[in-house]
């Protein structure tokens, strides 16, 4: 399942959505690419509501090997 990130017009990140949504509000013209690597778009109207979610990185130094998980 691929990820899209996504900003809003004001530059604040959303919860990455799936590609296919990402594709109609491309061709809807309700978006623009912003980024291409990684790829992400930026929505051209803002939001009436937020659907903002906190992500955030943990480590575990304990692992033989580098674990990074999203929370």
């Amino acid at each position: 399942m691929t990820k899209v990130f996504i900003l809003d017009a004001n530059r604040l990140p959303l919860s990455p959505i799936h590609l296919s949504h990402a594709r109609k509000l491309l061709s809807k013209g309700q978006a623009t690419v912003f980024r291409r690597y990684p790829f992400t778009i930026i929505l051209k109207e803002s939001l009436s509501y937020s659907r903002l979610e906190q992500l955030g990185i943990k480590t575990d130094g304990a692992n033989q090997k580098n674990s990074v998980q999203r929370t």
